[in-house]
C-alpha cells in the first residue's frame, strides 16, 4: 500500500516528466506522463494522476519537509547550532524574495493544488458512464483530490499571507493566495484573492471531500491516504485559525470519533514506539508515505533535525516535566555538546536508527484534544471544566499530572497552560508559527548561546510577519503581486 503512492509516480516520471511551456504561472500541460487535458478519460488514469498528486504533496519541497519545517524553524521552540547553513535564512529572519525554500514551497504547493483541480474537473466527465464500482472509486478519488487541494491551499495561505485572525482581529481582507478553483492554463493571467476568500476555498474543499467520501461509501481506511478523520481534523484546524470556536470543537470531536480515539499513550516506551515509522503511530490520522525505501535522504526532515543541526530550543526543553513521556524523544548525538547541540531527530527518529526514514505525521489526535480545550475556553458555548477535561487527555503525558485538579483553575491560567502544552505536544509538526501569530504573542526568535535561554529578537510582533512571494513568480508577469514583507521582519 505504501508503494502504491510513490512507485507509480516514479515510473511515470521516468516516462515523461513534467513538461509545459516553461513560462506560465504553473507548468501543467502534462502530469508525470499523463496528458491531464485529454488523458484523464479512464478511472485508471485518474487514479494514477491522484498518485502523482500525492507525490507532489509528499515531495521534500512541500509537506515532505519544507512546508512543514517552516512552521517550526523561525520560532521560539527551535535551535540552530550554526554548523550548517540549512534553513539558516529562515531561522535568522535574513531571507529574501529569492529564498530557495520559499520558492520551492510555492512551486510544489501549486503543483499539488493544480493537479488536484484537474482530477476534480476530469472525474465527473466519465462518472455517468461508469459502473457502480467505478463510481465509488471516482468519488473516493475526488474526495482525496479535494483534501489534497484544500490542505495545499491551507499551507500556502498560512505561509504566504497574513494570519486570518489575530486574537480577535480580522485580517480576512488582506491579500491571500491565487485560488485554484479550476486548473490554471498556460500563459493565463491570475490574481490573488483575499485571505478570507482563500479560507473559504479551503473549507469548501474539505467539506466536498467529506461529501465524496460519503458518496463512495467511505475512505480507504489507511493512514497514508487522506481519509474522513484526517479531513475532519483539518476542518477543526482551519476553524481554529478562523476563531470559529464552535465549529472547531465540533470537527475536532468528529475527527476523534471517526478514528475511534478516546485516549492517548502515556508510557515513555509506548510513546517512543509511536515514532517507529510508517503506520506505527496509532494516534495519527494522516501521514506521508516516507519509508526505508522511499525517503528524501539528506533532504529529509530527520536530517534537518539531526545532522543539519536543528534541535529543540533551551526554552522548549525547559517546558517539559521530568516525568513527561515526550522527553523519551529528546536524545542527543555522541558529538553533541551543551554549546553545540546535535539532536537525534526527535519525532523523526525511525526505529531503524536512520532519521531520514522517519515520516511526517500530518494530522494527529492530540491536536484535536488541544483544539477542543482551547475552543471551550474561547466559545460562549464552552466551559472551563470541558476545557480541562480535554486538556487533561494530553497533559497526562507528564506523569505528574493525573487529574484536572493538577491543572490551572482559572481561564487565563489554563489558556497559558494550553499554549505551553501545544509547544510541548506539537513540536516538529509545523504549527508553532501560526500559533504564535494567531495568539498575537510578543515572540522571542533566533535563539543563541545554548544552553542558555537567549534570543536575538524579543518582543517581536510576529503576527505581522509576512513571507515574500518568490521573485521568480512576481517577475514572470502573470499577475501575482508581492507582499509588503520587508517591514514585518524583527528588528533589534
Amino acid at each position: 500500500m505504501k508503494k502504491n503512492i510513490l512507485n507509480a509516480c516514479v515510473l511515470l516520471a521516468l516516462g515523461c516528466g513534467f513538461s509545459g511551456c516553461g513560462n506560465s504561472f504553473l507548468e501543467t500541460d502534462y502530469y508525470k506522463g499523463i496528458d491531464v487535458d485529454a488523458g484523464l478519460s479512464t478511472v485508471d488514469n485518474i487514479s494514477t494522476a491522484l498518485n502523482g498528486t500525492y507525490y507532489n504533496l509528499y515531495y521534500y519541497y512541500f509537506a515532505g519537509n519544507y512546508a512543514i519545517s517552516i512552521g517550526d524553524i523561525p520560532t521560539d521552540i527551535s535551535y540552530w547550532n550554526s554548523k550548517t547553513g540549512h534553513f539558516d535564512g529562515i531561522y535568522q529572519f535574513t531571507f529574501t524574495d529569492t529564498d530557495t525554500y520559499l520558492k520551492n514551497i510555492w512551486e510544489y504547493g501549486y503543483k499539488t493544488a493544480d493537479n488536484a483541480a484537474r482530477i476534480i474537473e476530469g472525474a465527473p466527465a466519465i462518472y455517468e458512464s461508469s459502473t457502480a464500482e467505478e463510481k465509488a472509486v471516482l468519488d473516493r478519488n475526488m474526495a482525496e483530490a479535494y483534501a489534497l487541494r484544500g490542505y495545499a491551499q491551507l499551507l500556502l495561505t498560512n505561509i504566504y499571507a497574513h494570519q486570518v485572525k489575530v486574537n480577535g482581529t480580522d485580517f480576512s481582507s488582506e491579500p491571500g493566495i491565487v485560488i485554484i478553483d479550476k486548473p490554471i492554463e498556460a500563459l493565463a493571467q491570475v490574481s490573488r484573492s483575499t485571505v478570507g476568500q482563500s479560507y473559504e476555498a479551503v473549507l469548501s474543499d474539505f467539506k466536498n471531500a467529506i461529501s465524496h467520501f460519503d458518496a463512495a461509501g467511505g475512505d480507504r481506511g489507511q493512514l497514508l491516504y487522506f481519509n474522513k478523520a484526517a479531513v475532519y481534523g483539518l476542518l477543526a484546524r482551519t476553524y481554529l485559525y478562523l476563531e470559529n470556536w464552535d465549529e472547531a470543537m465540533t470537527y475536532a470531536q468528529k475527527a476523534l470519533d471517526e478514528a475511534g480515539i478516546t485516549s492517548l499513550t502515556y508510557k515513555k516506551e509506548s510513546y517512543r514506539a509511536l515514532y517507529n515509522g510508517g503506520e506505527s503511530n496509532s494516534e495519527s490520522l494522516f501521514a506521508l508515505a516516507i519509508t526505508e525505501t522511499q525517503n528524501w535522504s539528506a533532504n529529509s526532515c530527520g536530517t534537518l533535525w539531526s545532522t543539519y543541526n536543528f534541535s529543540p530550543s533551551p526554552k522548549l526543553q525547559s517546558l517539559y516535566g521530568e516525568n513527561d513521556c515526550r522527553t523519551s524523544l529528546i536524545e542527543w548525538d555522541a558529538t553533541s555538546s551543551l554549546t553545540v547541540p546535535v539532536f537525534k531527530s526527535g519525532k523523526f527518529s525511525h526505529a531503524s536508527g536512520n532519521s531520514a526514514y522517519g515520516t511526517n505525521y500530518i494530522v494527529n489526535a492530540p491536536e484535536m484534544f488541544l483544539i477542543i480545550a482551547e475552543a471551550n475556553l474561547k466559545s460562549s458555548n464552552g466551559s472551563l471544566s470541558n476545557a480541562q477535561n480535554a486538556l487533561l487527555t494530553v497533559a497526562k503525558r507528564n506523569a505528574d499530572i493525573t487529574s484536572v485538579s493538577d491543572l490551572p483553575a482559572t481561564s487565563e491560567a489554563l489558556m497559558s497552560f494550553i499554549k505551553d502544552e501545544r509547544a510541548r505536544e506539537l513540536f516538529q509538526e509545523g504549527l508553532r508559527l501560526y500559533d504564535l501569530r494567531r495568539w498575537d504573542e510578543d515572540a522571542e526568535v533566533y535563539a543563541y548561546s545554548a544552553p542558555n535561554v537567549m534570543y536575538t529578537y524579543t518582543n517581536y510582533k510576529i503576527s505581522n510577519l509576512l513571507f515574500p512571494i518568490p521573485s521568480a513568480e512576481i517577475n514572470s508577469g502573470f499577475g501575482v503581486e508581492q507582499n509588503d514583507w520587508m517591514g514585518t521582519l524583527p528588528k533589534k
